[in-house]
């Protein structure tokens, strides 16, 4: 593949070499016929591209040429290279010469690209191949004089560095091309991509072959340890098939890819599934704490580029720095900032929505989704319900009104919904969420919500105050309700592309739904029927 070498570096491809100028001309109006060759448009040819790279001919130590290997040919192509050479160098017998021709015979329309294919390993490995079945050199060269040699036997490059190369390829009719190659730049690894763990992937049409890759895989890893595991990783990830029959393993270093693979702990093997699916699932608050997908944030690009994304509505909407206040200095004062609504569900959002995005840019689509509360705004905006700056200022929105409502509790507890109401009913508060059917979350005002505490700590039922400020899903939260609907009304929204599950319903979520403002009203009061 051809790239400007400054993306390449860029994006951290493996290069090669790097073509440093190329020249073409045709001399055919000035030929006696139309097969026969010409020194002077030859010489013009390489002195042109040796011109246009900017280099002189004593600093190159190779030229491939185009070596057709007949009594006339030769002689004038080496006469042509001489001539041209000596626009800048008197030196004699520095630079090998060679032909693939000698190797895999002439290739016709393809005999130039196999001598560049050639010239390309060499300035890359270092070494120069011989040219297979040379004896004595055409009595019409002059070797003697010239700057070239034939290259007749497998040579360790010598000479200037950096390594470079020319490469001729003539063709009937008059057209002359010619190439200069320069070794690859030294390139090092890009230390901010490089993850702490990495997956090594491995595919074949049976299990044998999967075998036999592994055993081949591990092998080099454990030899080459030091080699960048990153990179191989992603190799294999996206630059080979993939079929029928798996292996993988999670691994930090070559050493320990090695072991897994020749059958150690961690290794994954199986047939992959035809049919294989993905759902998402997203929670709701009290699942939050500082610090969160801080490592996310700083080793990957996509997940950082959606939270920054979102973290600029975030400051804009409310003032608030979020990345600031959760990648921060984790004090007293900063959780208990995220502890309040407020600034809570925009972070989680953010988060959230941002690993979301990080999975697809990892090719992983969900097929269906479900979001706890909160979360079904992330699942909303996955499946393209709003755009991601309207969500994020309805989180905002939301998490405002709440924080301007009366201060309230919850309580999770392990018990089915038909007790668990008993309990709610009696102390004076309400079911939030139906969770599993052994687990349920009651919320209210504080003084019922620790009624209910001390019922159920009575009967040894096991339970949890969540980390909220407020009594969601409450029949405290209807003050804000036709505020936030009006604001919903104002954002434009869009029938879902991926099925999720509705909280409010515990069924598929319609199109009217997913687009209906007073939906939402009605997501932040009633029950979630997670369960």
């Amino acid at each position: 593949m051809l790239k400007r070498l400054s993306d390449a570096v860029r994006d951290g491809d493996a290069i090669r070499a790097v073509i440093r100028g190329s020249a073409v001309n045709n001399d055919g109006a000035d030929k006696v016929g139309f097969t026969a060759p010409s020194v002077a448009g030859q010489a013009s040819v390489v002195f042109e591209a040796q011109q246009v790279a900017g280099v002189d001919a004593e600093s190159i130590g190779y030229v491939e040429a185009h070596g057709t290997g007949t009594p006339l040919g030769d002689p004038i192509e080496v006469s042509a290279l001489t001539e041209a050479f000596r626009m800048s160098t008197d030196e004699r017998g520095f630079c090998a010469l060679g032909s693939v021709k000698t190797n895999v015979g002439h290739l016709d329309t393809a005999a130039g690209v196999a001598g560049f294919i050639k010239a390309v390993l060499a300035v890359e490995r270092g070494v120069i191949p011989p040219s297979l079945h040379f004896r004595r050199p055409n009595p019409e060269i002059d070797f003697e004089s010239s700057p070239f040699f034939v290259n007749a036997e497998l040579r360790e490059w010598s000479g200037p560095s950096p390594r470079r190369a020319g490469v001729s390829s003539f063709g009937m009719g008059g057209t002359n091309a010619h190439v200069i190659l320069e070794q690859p730049p030294a390139v090092e690894p890009d230390a901010g991509s490089v993850a702490d763990w990495d997956v090594l992937v491995t595919s074949g049409k049976s299990v044998d072959v999967v075998s036999r890759q592994r055993a081949r895989l591990g092998g080099y890893l454990t030899e080459y340890a030091g080699r960048g595991l990153s990179d191989v990783a992603f190799t294999l990830q996206t630059g080979r098939e993939h079929h029928e029959f798996r292996a993988a393993v999670v691994a930090r270093s070559g050493e320990d890819a090695g072991r897994a693979l020749a059958g150690g702990a961690g290794l994954v093997s199986g047939r992959a599934l035809a049919d294989a699916r993905v759902a998402f699932l997203f929670a709701g608050q009290g699942s939050q704490f500082m610090g969160m997908g801080r490592e996310l944030f700083e080793r990957e690009r996509v997940f950082r580029e959606v939270f920054e994304e979102c973290a600029g509505v975030v400051g804009a909407e409310l003032g608030e720095d979020l990345g600031g206040l959760l990648f921060g200095d984790a004090g007293e004062l900063a959780v208990s900032r995220l502890g309040g609504t407020r600034l809570q569900q925009p972070a989680l959002f953010a988060v959230q929505y941002a690993m979301a995005e990080q999975w697809r840019a990892w090719g992983v689509e969900p097929c269906v989704m479900l979001g706890h509360s909160l979360g079904e705004y992330v699942a909303a905006t996955v499946a393209g319900v709003w755009s991601l700056g309207d969500a994020v200022r309805l989180v905002c929105a939301r998490g405002d009104l709440m924080q301007r409502q009366s201060p309230g509790a919850m309580l999770a507890v392990s018990l089915g919904e038909g007790e668990a109401r008993q309990v709610a009913e009696a102390a004076g508060c309400v079911i939030a969420a139906v969770n599993s059917p052994a687990q349920s979350v009651l919320s209210g005002p504080v003084e019922a919500v620790e009624r209910a505490e001390r019922v159920v700590a009575e009967r040894q039922v096991r339970h949890r105050r969540l980390a909220t400020s407020h009594a969601f899903h409450s029949p405290m939260m209807e003050p804000m309700l036709k505020d936030f609907e009006r604001l919903v009304s104002g954002v434009e929204a869009r029938a879902p592309k991926v099925p999720f599950v509705s909280n409010v319903t515990g069924d598929w979520i319609t199109p009217e739904q997913a687009t209906s403002p007073s939906y939402w009203a009605e997501h932040v009061r009633s029950t979630v029927r997670f369960s």
